[in-house]
């Protein structure tokens, strides 16, 4: 399952998104993990969602993100919940682009069982087509 949380800068969503995970953290069995781009959020977050901070990692486009979301996942059996912060600051690239990679997170998260979450900073007149079916 993805689930998008958008809206224009402002508007709330990283709140959202940190009572999400940390919600997810209290009700889960497994592993939950917050990914951003930065670490001004990190201690805002459950001591036991996993942080991670994709700047350390250099991500450059979508097919580098997906790999990446497939290590996180191969290295814990566990995992529940992916919550990803400032997602196009991650990517690097413009959302209109992404359909592949959509489809591909799509077909991660079912076959995995883990629920996605991205913060994506857009209204919804913004948002492409083939994002509709993960809008609220």
């Amino acid at each position: 399952m993805i689930q998008l949380i958008f809206g224009e800068k402002g508007s709330g969503k990283t709140k959202r998104i940190l009572e999400i995970a940390n919600s997810a953290a209290e009700q889960a069995k497994g592993s939950v993990v917050f990914i951003d781009e930065d670490e001004r959020y990190m201690y805002d977050l459950n001591l036991s969602v996993r942080f991670i901070n994709a700047a350390e990692y250099r991500i450059n486009g979508p097919k580098m993100f997906y790999g990446f979301l497939c290590g996180i996942s191969a290295s814990d059996h566990d995992l529940e919940c992916i919550v990803i912060d400032s997602f196009m600051r991650i990517v690097h690239h413009e959302l209109d682009t992404l359909k592949e990679l959509f489809e591909q997170l799509g077909s991660f998260s079912n076959e995995h069982g883990i629920r996605l979450v991205i913060s994506l900073s857009c209204s919804p007149d913004q948002l492409p087509d083939f994002l509709s079916a993960y809008t609220d």
